[in-house]
């Protein structure tokens, strides 16, 4: 009897201590808000000042997209949590190659942990998006080897996983309709959510109400994706849950899906939101006031730990997108203004990533926004102010050869012709070429020699060809 006794003593001691493991694990995974922290300009600050930023922006996360030393070194000893990013074109062969894969991690991840607090590490940058359907297949081999890796180097507290942006779903709508494609559910997806649940891990998921808003502004409501709607919700007809704004719907339909291959409890990390400060004429919504309105909402809601409506009160981490414009990234306007700092350090507007300050609490006003409805009236294609004059050659060259006589007016003899100004011949070249090829894909940047303007060119004889709105 008394065997008996200190035998349920002992099963209460330790349910009593598992209970307090649980409870304290749980509690170290909280709401904290990071930052996406993009490379790609050649005007931004170094990393120590960055980090310095980051600071300033009271962020206790960020996320880059490589292992850059300089960077990592930055983050030493700070209590910044990092995640580092595999490169897209390493995927495929170290999915097949262990060794490669044990080497890659001895020279990134190995040196700079655990004075940098390297948490999470990233196979690649949206593969299902950008590249081609093999590498797909290797995704989640090189995922494993990686894992493999860091365990046999004595790296435990370090999370693999990879983003993924929306387009994995063939179906997001209504929510509990989400759906993965049919060309990579099977294949790519399923193994994918084996391996994060096994190991604990998130699933990583790019979500911008921006872009569904913006190509369908006239069904979707912008205060509903910027987190201003008072008195208009969407309820599923599927589920019965109710939905405030798009920004739920996306990240539910997720969870659906998973929940459709049978991984209904794979946590969800936000690895980039955020919404356009600037942007082309062609594009709208794209301004200062809704970047601020739905970047500082976003904060409030993630921080107050309310979930989604599929997963009511759960921690919803994040990284928001992101530190810098950077001029260098490629393709239209927004994808050059999503920072919160410009790149000389200064905030393009006040912010606070720690959710300490509320939304009425930010005093100064915003500007007004110009651009929330479509611009209607035409558009001219020029070289952009500082561009590179050799480039600019280079990239008349190639708008003069793509056929159709875009050029023949800048050709001697030409309406348009001034053998002093080869800088005005690419303009309309520029102009000519987007007015031409816009809609097969076409667009005014020349990596980012050209910029859209809405005062005509032309002079005299000489008429520029514009795209029309």
């Amino acid at each position: 009897m008394i065997e008996l006794k200190k035998m349920g003593h002992l099963v209460f001691l330790a349910l009593l201590i598992l209970s307090f493991l649980i409870s304290t694990s749980s509690a170290k995974f909280t709401s904290k808000v990071g930052i996406n922290y993009g490379q790609l300009g050649n005007n931004l600050p170094s990393p120590s000042k960055s980090v310095e930023l980051i600071k300033s922006l009271k962020a206790k996360l960020v996320k880059i997209y490589d292992t850059n030393p300089k960077i990592l070194n930055s983050l030493k000893h700070t209590n910044i949590k990092v995640s580092i990013m595999l490169p897209n074109e390493l995927i495929s062969n170290i999915s097949s190659n262990q060794t490669l894969s044990d080497l890659w991690v001895r020279s990134n991840v190995q040196p700079f942990y655990p004075h940098t607090k390297i948490r999470y590490l990233l196979v690649g940058n949206e593969i299902i998006s950008s590249t081609d359907n093999k590498t797909w297949y290797n995704l989640v081999p090189a995922m494993r080897k990686i894992k493999s890796s860091l365990k046999a180097h004595g790296i435990h507290k370090v999370k693999v996983g990879t983003s993924c942006a929306m387009d994995v779903l063939e179906s997001s709508y209504p929510p509990s309709n989400g759906t993965f494609r049919a060309d990579i559910s099977g294949r790519v997806m399923k193994p994918m959510l084996q391996f994060l649940n096994k190991t604990r891990s998130f699933f990583f998921l790019d979500a911008y109400p921006y872009f569904p808003w913006s190509s369908d502004p006239t069904n979707i409501r912008l205060d509903y994706a910027l987190f201003e709607s008072k008195n208009f919700t969407y309820t599923d007809p599927g589920s019965g849950l109710v939905y405030t704004n798009l920004f739920d719907q996306m990240v539910d339909s997720v969870i659906f899906a998973m929940k459709r291959l049978g991984y209904p409890g794979i946590r969800v990390w936000i690895a980039e939101t955020g919404w356009p400060n600037g942007g082309d004429f062609d594009q709208i919504g794209c301004n200062i006031y809704n970047a601020a309105t739905y970047n500082r909402n976003i904060v409030k809601k993630l921080t107050s730990e309310s979930g989604t409506p599929a997963r009511p009160g759960k921690v919803l981490p994040s990284f928001i997108f992101s530190l810098y414009n950077e001029n260098q990234k490629p393709g239209p306007g927004t994808e050059r203004h999503f920072g919160l700092l410009y790149p000389n350090g200064s905030k393009i507007y006040p912010i606070d990533l720690s959710g300490e300050t509320q939304v009425w609490e930010y005093k100064k006003p915003l500007p007004k926004p110009t651009n929330d409805e479509k611009y209607k009236g035409k558009i001219w294609c020029v070289v952009a102010k500082g561009a590179n004059s050799s480039e600019v050659g280079a990239a008349l060259s190639y708008a003069c050869s793509q056929g159709n006589k875009t050029c023949d007016p800048v050709q001697p003899g030409g309406k348009c012709y001034k053998p002093e100004s080869p800088i005005w011949h690419a303009s309309y070249a520029f102009s000519a070429y987007w007015a031409q090829f816009k809609k097969v894909g076409g667009t005014c940047y020349f990596n980012g020699l050209a910029t859209q303007t809405i005062k005509d060119p032309s002079y005299g004889s000489c008429k520029f060809p514009s795209v029309t709105l």
